[in-house]
């Protein structure tokens, strides 16, 4: 008889291109409807911020899909549950020979992030924060609201002379003691 997985793991969905909010979103309301939370743990479409250039030369932060067409979902893998998620719309596969998924290795969920947390974090609005990576790497800004499930945070930083309203990963900011002072960049240096 096969061993059956009674930990859940990572595996990648393909879907179609511009699909992967719309899977995301089935699929949190497949396991809402079939009571399937215990089953299938997670579902996420990782992403980054980024500065982009529009034409009229302003810039703004966008978030962007590191991998297009890829959704990623943690669940114990069943027959039956393969048979629902890829029956999903909008679903092309599991990604796999011959769609049959494989586990992620551990590396791979850390290189994507899909399990970092912060286990500790006593963010909250009104704190001042440093970004310590990613593309906003450096800005100092302030928390207006935080999420502990998503672990992210809303952080308005100055930029381009501007207010500007980012979301930021607990992982990716530090707290500003109180007491510390801020000491400004000089451009002469």
């Amino acid at each position: 008889m096969a061993s059956v997985d009674t930990e859940p793991k990572w595996y990648i969905l393909h879907t179609y291109s511009g699909y992967e909010a719309m899977v995301r979103e089935s699929l949190f309301r497949l396991i809402e409807n079939n009571n399937l939370s215990d089953q299938i743990t997670d579902v996420k479409i990782p992403t980054e911020q980024t500065i982009e250039e529009k034409a009229n030369g302003k810039k703004k932060v966008v978030e962007r899909k590191l991998l297009p067409c890829y959704v990623f979902i943690k669940m114990i893998y069943s027959n039956q549950l393969w048979y629902l998620v890829t029956n999903t719309r909008g679903v092309t596969g599991f990604v796999g020979p011959q769609g049959r998924p494989i586990p992620m290795k551990e590396e791979e969920i850390r290189k994507m992030r899909l399990e970092d947390y912060v286990a500790d974090a006593d963010f909250k609005p009104g704190d001042r924060v440093t970004i310590d990576n990613g593309p906003l790497e450096g800005f100092i800004g302030t928390i207006r609201e935080t999420n502990d499930e998503t672990q992210r945070a809303k952080v308005t930083i100055t930029m381009f002379g501007r207010n500007q309203d980012v979301e930021v990963e607990y992982i990716q900011m530090t707290k500003i003691a109180p007491d510390a002072v801020e000491i400004p960049k000089n451009d002469d240096d």
